[in-house]
């Protein structure tokens, strides 16, 4: 008898967690792969602990794993983006062409026939999982299903989500996402700050949130939700950002931070590359650029200034390259086309990384202790770069202006025994936490599906008016008070010295009048 109870408290537990098991649709829209990679491996793990998972995306996975669908949208939207030369990445990803791309974009999937069948369907979610970025078209998804919604930003927190939030955004000391960012603002950052934060959001609602609101009416019809109610009812927003990296700031509860929840186990390294680093008395470096961003596009004038300062190095140079051949590529450096990046940065003989701030590859190079040159591009590459550098990971190199002797400077900076060891404690930072940055995602996913929504972790200041979130109102009254004593004060202060004027102008005619007789 005693030999059934392990086969029934399996049985238990399995019951358990089915019982518990939640119906979860995941709606990511953006094309960027490296977006992507910070989204699935959450839902993967979703359908590992039982949950039924659907994906609704621009990829798929051969390997469909149980609990787990996959749906691709069915449109002609804009294609995923395979190849940006170098020296347009900063033109074709400016703030403006990229959020006209992405409302646009993200008109068309939310058409597609994918997205209309599955709203006409009698499909029932009790969670719905949507990527948090530049486009709301699929935060309606929540209202279709009855759903709470929790938002994932694969980069730092975009302005928009602020107010939304009730997420403190004081100028003084938080680097909008669009500024270059500094970590001790003089007058004049502070001034540019606030300029962008006071600015961004009224651009965001002409450019991008007017359009979506019409996308959704469009396909929902009279049934469309209100738009303000559908943000303002966000229960969740989980970043890929850690304090330790990004900086300080103040989270609301609904915050959470998950810097890093991409990275999951080393993996053997293909015999090739593993001959090359092990080889390497003096160690190695490497250098990609990403994977919207192809290094063979580089400027031959560029290209030969590094692969100059690279014959200058003891260390062997690993680049990711996406041509078969290299001109005049000096002995010490190996090119292929693809690289396992993680794996390659946490081998103990790999001893810098060049790149371009990507915050995945930045990630990935701080929880490997890699000190990195950054070369930032476009986007959140300038803060992610401006942050590295700040917290002691990295220096940042000017990509336009670089010449030979800057890639030397700038290597030999890094590769620098004391640099290592300031790359070292920064990691050593990012990677001490209570709990995974997985295991703290999932907490808190289960937690507001637990909670129904999870309403509590709202602060008051979501869906505030501004006059009252800024206390204009009570500044006002204050105001209106205090000139009102002063007003009062000074009127009676002129009738008290009129009162007393006239009594000594009283007593001086008395006088005179005493006189004269």
């Amino acid at each position: 008898m005693f030999k059934s109870y392990p086969i029934i408290l399996v049985i238990l537990i399995i019951w358990g967690t089915c019982a518990n098991a939640l119906n979860i649709l995941g709606a990511f829209t953006h094309h960027g792969k490296s977006h992507f990679d910070v989204f699935e491996p959450i839902m993967l793990k979703l359908a590992e602990r039982g949950h039924k998972v659907t994906i609704l995306s621009h990829f798929d996975n051969p390997s469909e794993p149980k609990n787990l669908q996959y749906l691709k949208f069915s449109t002609n939207s804009t294609p995923a983006i395979e190849s940006i030369p170098v020296t347009d990445a900063e033109d074709y990803f400016g703030p403006g062409r990229l959020m006209t791309l992405l409302h646009e974009s993200c008109g068309d999937d939310f058409k597609s026939e994918t997205v209309i069948d599955l709203i006409k369907s009698e499909a029932h979610f009790g969670l719905v999982i949507v990527e948090a970025f530049i486009s709301d078209c699929f935060i309606s998804l929540g209202h279709r299903f009855g759903a709470p919604v929790i938002q994932i930003s694969s980069s730092v927190l975009i302005p928009m989500f602020n107010d939304r939030l009730g997420q403190p955004n004081n100028p003084s000391y938080i680097n909008n996402f669009l500024n270059v960012p500094k970590y001790n603002m003089n007058f004049w950052h502070r001034l540019q700050n606030t300029l962008m934060t006071v600015s961004v959001p009224p651009v965001f609602e002409y450019l991008m949130t007017a359009p979506q609101k019409q996308y959704i009416k469009d396909v929902f019809g009279s049934d469309a939700p209100c738009y303000n109610s559908m943000v303002n009812n966000i229960s969740l927003m989980l970043i890929n950002t850690h304090f330790t990296l990004n900086g300080a700031v103040p989270n609301v509860p609904q915050v959470i931070e998950v810097g890093g929840i991409h990275i999951g186990k080393i993996k053997k390294l293909p015999n090739n590359i593993e001959k090359w680093i092990n080889e390497s008395k003096d160690g190695v470096i490497y250098f990609s650029m990403g994977s919207m961003i192809k290094g063979h596009t580089f400027p031959e004038e560029k290209r030969k200034i590094f692969l100059k300062a690279f014959g200058r190095l003891k260390q062997r140079v690993l680049w990711k390259w996406e041509n078969e051949t290299m001109p005049d590529k000096p002995d010490n450096v190996m090119i292929q086309k693809w690289m396992p990046q993680y794996d390659i940065l946490c081998h103990p003989n790999v001893k810098a990384f060049i790149a371009h701030g990507g915050l995945l590859g930045t990630t990935e190079a701080v929880h490997c202790g890699v000190p990195v040159v950054v070369m930032p591009q476009f986007g959140d590459q300038h803060t992610n770069a401006r942050a590295l550098e700040a917290g002691g990971g990295g220096v940042v190199l000017n990509f336009r202006e670089a010449d030979e002797e800057m890639v030397y400077n700038a290597l030999k900076t890094v590769l620098d025994p004391e640099f290592n060891k300031k790359a070292k404690e920064l990691s050593a930072r990012f990677r001490d936490r209570p709990m995974s940055p997985m295991d703290t995602a999932i907490y808190w996913i289960e937690y507001v599906a637990r909670h129904k929504g999870a309403h509590h972790m709202r602060t008051a200041a979501v869906g505030m008016p501004l006059y009252q979130y800024l206390l204009l109102d009570v500044f006002g009254f204050l105001a209106v008070c205090t000139l009102s004593i002063l007003f009062i004060g000074i009127y009676v202060t002129k009738l008290f010295f009129r009162l007393v004027m006239s009594m000594f102008s009283k007593s001086d005619k008395k006088q005179k009048k005493l006189k004269k007789n």
